[in-house]
């Protein structure tokens, strides 16, 4: 089943990763007009592609986020599924979802898993790739 949702957009900044056939990529945006800056409250959306490249379908059962932010404090989030499903994705299909997440800095990274099934029951993990949450109210310093 297909998401019915655009797909991920050209030109921009696209982190993949894949694991046991199941092809994970994900785009961050900064909303700046549900940001508070002066407040110190920060939110960006992210956009996901999750494509079945193997030969049985897979079911998104849990997911679990690693959320770091700007200053090293980290905050995991475990449930289930993802936007309220736990979609089944067939062999050449994919399913694609926006969700979003506040920081109290204007800059961070997320990573994490999402927990599948085969159909045959078995369980895996697949990775989601370390993305970055960035902002125009981040001063970047190389050294």
């Amino acid at each position: 089943m297909d998401h019915q949702e655009d797909d991920l957009i050209d030109g921009v900044l696209t982190f993949e990763a894949e694991t046991a056939g199941v092809h994970v990529a994900v785009q961050s945006y900064y909303l700046n007009e549900q940001s508070e800056p002066e407040d110190g409250q920060f939110v960006w959306a992210y956009r996901i592609k999750i494509t079945n490249n193997g030969a049985v379908p897979v079911k998104l059962l849990n997911r679990h986020w690693i959320i770091t932010d700007g200053i090293g404090g980290v905050h995991e989030v475990q449930g289930e599924g993802v936007v309220g499903e736990q979609p089944l994705i067939e062999p050449g299909h994919h399913f694609i979802y926006t969700s979003g997440t506040p920081l109290g800095t204007s800059s961070g990274f997320m990573r994490g898993s999402y927990e599948m099934r085969r159909a045959d029951g078995g369980t895996f993990d697949v990775e989601i790739p370390a993305f970055s949450l960035d902002s125009p109210h981040t001063s970047l310093h190389i050294n």
